[in-house]
C-alpha cells in the first residue's frame, strides 16, 4: 500500500515562524554568540506533544542534552517494527550570526513574499527542521503500518565547533545512534534540492611568521615578517598542490573544485609605515576532497614547517632584492625568521557517499519523480562527522532544500514549494523502503 503523506502548510508557516523568531538566540559564534537551542526545541516539543506516546500517540521524543541549554531532539515513528530505519539525520537548531543593518528585512522574524520565505536559518536550516517536523506529524496522524523505523535527529552545535561536547559528537560518543545504522541515513543540511555527493574534509590553520623589528631605513638588520609570511606560504601552497593534485574520482563525483590550501585572513604587529614587522599571521583553510586523508595532509604541512625552519634560506628568490633575507648574520647578532603552524580547531572529514547503496539509489529515484530530474554535485563545503559516521558503519546520503545562493548570507530566505517537494521526495523515499 502507498503511503500517501500530506503538506499542513498552515503548520507548517505556524512553527517555521516560532523557530525563526528565536534565531536571535540561536545564533552561534562564540564566544560572543552562545547559542540556547531549547528556545527552538520548546515550539516542536509543544506541536509533537498531542503525537507522543506518553499522551497515547506513536512518536518516541527524547530530548537529549549535554550542556544546560544545548539540547538535541531525537523522534522516533515505530508503530511495532522491531528492525530496520530509515533516518533523516544533520538538520541543524543553530544558526550563523545575522546583522540586522545589513539586511532588507529583520533577521529575526519570519517574512513571507510569495514563495520566498525569509529570516536567518530558513535555508541553513530551520526550514528542514520545520518540514521533517511536519513529516512525523503526518505519520503520526495517519498511522501507517511500514516496515522499517522512521527517525528524525535534529542537532546543535552544527556551526561551531568552538564549544564541545554539545551535539552529534556526543550523541555518537553515548550510543544514541548506534540503532541507526541498520538503514541509509539522510544527511539534510546542504541545499538546492537535487543529491549532494560528496563534501570535502576542512582543516582550518594559522601561520605563525617571526622577524626582527627594525627601522625600514636599515633593512639589512631586520627580518621582514610579512614578506617571510607571503613567500612561506607561496612555498607551502606549491608543496600542497603537488601532493594533493587534483583527484581521479573528483570528475566521478562532479566535485565543482579540487582540494585547496589558501590564506584567507592576515593580520601583523602594530608600527608605523618605516618599521620592518617583527611578527605576521596568515589564517587559512584546507579543503581537501575525500578520496585524500586528511590526517596525512595535516601531517605533510606540518613536515613543509619543519623543512623550512631548518632552512629558511630556502625562501629568499632575490625577487624582493638584496636586502630582503630571512637568516641574517650582523654585528648586533644572528637572526633568522621562525615558522610555527597552528591548527584552529580539530579537522573535519569529508565524504565520497556510497553511490551503490540502497539509500543513494532511493534519494536518486524519488528526486527525479519528484522534481522530474536529478542532477547529483559535490562540493568542497565540509559537514561535521559524515566521513567518521560512514567509516563507522551508516550509510550517510546527504540532501537538502534550500538555496546555496543565500547560505549563510544577508537575506537568507527558502522556498515554501522547494520544502513541499522535499516532503514528497521524502514520502517517495519511505515507500521505496516499504514494499
Amino acid at each position: 500500500m502507498s503511503l500517501d503523506i500530506g503538506f499542513n502548510e498552515e503548520r507548517y508557516v505556524k512553527l517555521l515562524t516560532e523557530l525563526i523568531g528565536e534565531t536571535k538566540y540561536l545564533q552561534d559564534n562564540p564566544p560572543r554568540f552562545v547559542p540556547e537551542e531549547d528556545k527552538a526545541i520548546k515550539h516542536l516539543l509543544e506541536v509533537l506533544k498531542p503525537y507522543t506516546k506518553e499522551n497515547g500517540g506513536l512518536l518516541k521524543v527524547d530530548h537529549i542534552t549535554y550542556v544546560e541549554g544545548r539540547g538535541n531532539l531525537i523522534i522516533e515513528y515505530e508503530n511495532g517494527v522491531e528492525k530496520g530505519t530509515v533516518t533523516f539525520i544533520g538538520s541543524h537548531l543553530d544558526v550563523v550570526p545575522a546583522n540586522p543593518e545589513t539586511w532588507e528585512r529583520d533577521p529575526f522574524k519570519l517574512t513571507i513574499e510569495g514563495d520566498k520565505m525569509y529570516g536567518r536559518g530558513t535555508t541553513d536550516c530551520l526550514g528542514h527542521v520545520a518540514m521533517i517536523t511536519e513529516l512525523f506529524i503526518q505519520l503520526a496522524e495517519k498511522k501507517p503500518k511500514l516496515k522499517r523505523r522512521v527517525v528524525a535527529v535534529f542537532i546543535a552545535a552544527e556551526e561551531s565547533t568552538k564549544i564541545p561536547g554539545v551535539g552529534i559528537d556526543m550523541l555518537l560518543k553515548n550510543g544514541k545512534l548506534d540503532h541507526l545504522m541498520d538503514g541509509p541515513a539522510y544527511w539534510v543540511d546542504s541545499a538546492d534540492t537535487h543529491p549532494c555527493l560528496g563534501t570535502a574534509s576542512a582543516a582550518m590553520w594559522t601561520l605563525k611568521c617571526k622577524g626582527r623589528l627594525f627601522h625600514s631605513g636599515l633593512p639589512h638588520k631586520g627580518v621582514n615578517s610579512l614578506e617571510l609570511a607571503m613567500d612561506a606560504v607561496t612555498h607551502i601552497q606549491k608543496r600542497f598542490y603537488q601532493d594533493f593534485p587534483p583527484h581521479a574520482s573528483e570528475s566521478e563525483y562532479l566535485f565543482a573544485s579540487p582540494s585547496t590550501m589558501k590564506p584567507t585572513l592576515v593580520k601583523g604587529a602594530e608600527g608605523s609605515v618605516n618599521q620592518i614587522p617583527p611578527w605576521t599571521e596568515v589564517q587559512g583553510d584546507i579543503r581537501l576532497t575525500p578520496f585524500y586523508d586528511i590526517a596525512e595532509c595535516v601531517k605533510k604541512v606540518e613536515g613543509y614547517i619543519t623543512e623550512l625552519n631548518k632552512d629558511i634560506s630556502v625562501l629568499v628568490s632575490g625577487s624582493r632584492g638584496p636586502c630582503s633575507k630571512y637568516d641574517i648574520n650582523i654585528e648586533e647578532g644572528h637572526f633568522k625568521g621562525e615558522l610555527e603552524m597552528i591548527w584552529d580547531q580539530e579537522a573535519t572529514q569529508g565524504i565520497a557517499c556510497k553511490l551503490d547503496s540502497d539509500g543513494h539509489t532511493a534519494l536518486r529515484e524519488a528526486t527525479h519523480s519528484v522534481i522530474g530530474e536529478c542532477k547529483p554535485y559535490s562540493i568542497t563545503g565540509s559537514l561535521p562527522l559524515v566521513g567518521d559516521m560512514q567509516a563507522a558503519g551508516f550509510d550517510i546520503q546527504v540532501c537538502g532544500y534550500g538555496h546555496s545562493s543565500v547560505y549563510h548570507g544577508d537575506n537568507e530566505y527558502c522556498s515554501l514549494s522547494n520544502m513541499k517537494n522535499a516532503l514528497k521526495i521524502f514520502t517517495h523515499i519511505l515507500n521505496k523502503f516499504n514494499k
